[in-house]
């Protein structure tokens, strides 16, 4: 069942946001959703916006990075614009991006200090964010997995 929370960000000067959030469990997965209460500038253009984050069991590889990407394309709905790409930083680990028609998604896979994954998916069409979150964890074989959709 869904939980609703709302909370006020607050500086020394006053509140400078409301966010409204919902905390959603299904099959296995949580996902908290956060809606910032502030001037939508496009209402008529749909955004969305997911962060998944875990811990990994092994490194994550470039091969393994561009599976994932590729499959996360079937699972959101989107129409990929190009093949997955993916570059390997010495000093932080292997990145990925994909362009989809509805926008893309960026991933990051870290091994030191630790074996982390953190993917941020922006789309201009909606997508099942408990389904994404879901594939992740599974097609990485996650220990463990978090997400936030906003």
């Amino acid at each position: 069942m869904p939980t609703h929370t709302e909370r006020r960000a607050c500086t020394t000067e006053g509140v400078v946001a409301h966010v409204t959030s919902f905390r959603v469990v299904a099959d296995g997965v949580e996902v908290i959703t956060a809606r910032p209460k502030w001037r939508d500038l496009a209402p008529m253009i749909v955004r969305q916006r997911l962060v998944v984050e875990g811990t990994s069991r092994e490194p994550i590889t470039d091969e393994r990075i561009r599976g994932y990407l590729s499959g996360l394309s079937s699972v959101c709905g989107m129409t990929p614009l190009m093949e997955p790409a993916t570059h390997r930083s010495d000093t932080h680990g292997w990145a990925g991006w994909i362009h989809w028609e509805d926008s893309g998604a960026h991933f990051y896979a870290w091994e030191e200090p630790m074996l982390f994954f953190s993917v941020d998916i922006y789309t201009c069409k909606r997508f099942d964010a408990a389904a994404a979150t879901k594939f992740t964890r599974d097609y990485l074989d996650a220990v463990e997995v978090v997400a936030k959709e906003f």
